[in-house]
């Protein structure tokens, strides 16, 4: 298959480029290398993406609708996956404009190269951050999500209703995919694992929010890339929605069009989670107690049901075996800069 990725040196880019390379997928990465962390390790993870014969890499923004164009219309690709985005919750209330650019433009800007080059699948990633307000829980994919709590949210809720409209209108073959607190080697510096870990490692305070009552549907990098993968094979048909018992499709009934989940349905508690990052690094973290931030909630919890009755998979990877195998990449990360 040939796959065009956006955000390929990002972190979950970098994992699923590298999963798609080792299947033997040829893959165009676009990437704008925007200085929202380090571009050092945008840089290094790029590095080994291009070892691959393979690989090949367009460095552009998404708001650069003529090379966003360009770049699809020249490797005509089967699949395209848009992962590219302003991401975190807590930068989009002090930068608003980054995300109306990146998230909306940007992802309009992908609709529009797509209708114009037609592709088997389009997947998108979404947040788990579109269900929002929402107290039911575990999240399902028919809940409404009509009450986000920050502009990150909103953004990405936009997101999905946008692609909605191309699928129906065009006929586009489009899954969009939310995320549940994903993490693990390679991660992004402004999530609260690298954070934590970093802070710990040199003998600092850790900021923990919510007083440490929040909890999240934590989802290791390798099952979330799994889950990916084999949703890129579930390719929505109009009027042909998924049969399971217990489970409703999200399928649209306009539109060739559906969202769903990836997480294993297993919520984790802060506090336990810090207390695994202090039982991987040996260390115990010296904790600032702090209350909720704006646009934060207090849960995620993922009802996987869809997921499983398109893939036949659930993430499963607990998050001891997970930390760890972050905590030993930080470790030769940092020995290695």
């Amino acid at each position: 298959m040939k796959v065009f990725i956006t955000g390929s040196a990002g972190f979950i880019g970098f994992h699923l480029t590298r999963r798609l390379l080792a299947d033997g997928h040829q893959v165009v990465g676009f990437d704008g290398m925007t200085a929202y962390y380090d571009p050092a390790l945008k840089q290094a993870r790029l590095a080994i993406l291009r070892r691959s014969n393979a690989f090949s890499a367009v460095e552009a923004m998404l708001e650069d609708k003529d090379a966003l164009t360009e770049a699809i219309a020249l490797f005509a690709p089967d699949i395209v996956i848009h992962l590219a985005a302003q991401a975190g919750v807590r930068y989009s209330l002090e930068h608003p404009d980054t995300y109306i650019s990146a998230n909306l433009v940007g992802t309009f800007n992908l609709l529009e190269a797509v209708r114009a080059n037609p592709v088997q699948h389009l997947l998108i990633a979404s947040t788990s951050s579109v269900y929002g307000g929402n107290a039911q829980m575990p999240f399902r994919e028919v809940d409404r999500t009509d009450f986000p709590v920050s502009l990150y949210a909103a953004t990405k809720k936009a997101c999905e209703a946008m692609s909605h409209s191309y699928s129906h209108l065009w006929k586009i073959p489009t899954t969009c995919f939310r995320f549940f607190t994903v993490y693990g080697p390679w991660g992004r510096p402004d999530m609260a694992l690298f954070k934590f870990v970093d802070a710990i490692e040199r003998g600092e305070a850790i900021e923990v929010y919510g007083n440490g009552q929040m909890q999240r549907d934590f989802t290791y990098i390798d099952d979330l890339v799994e889950g990916i993968v084999r949703l890129s094979a579930a390719i929505p048909e109009e009027g042909r929605p998924v049969e399971a018992a217990g489970v409703t499709d999200s399928l649209s009934s306009v539109a060739p069009w559906r969202a769903v989940n990836i997480a294993g349905g297993q919520p984790v508690g802060l506090m336990p989670f810090i207390e695994t990052i202090e039982k991987c690094l040996g260390r115990t973290a010296n904790k600032t107690m702090l209350p909720m931030q704006q646009g934060d909630v207090v849960a995620t919890y993922a009802n996987e049901g869809l997921l499983e009755a398109l893939t036949g998979f659930v993430p499963g990877i607990d998050v001891e075996t997970g930390v760890k195998a972050f905590v030993d990449w930080y470790r030769r990360y940092k020995d290695a800069a």
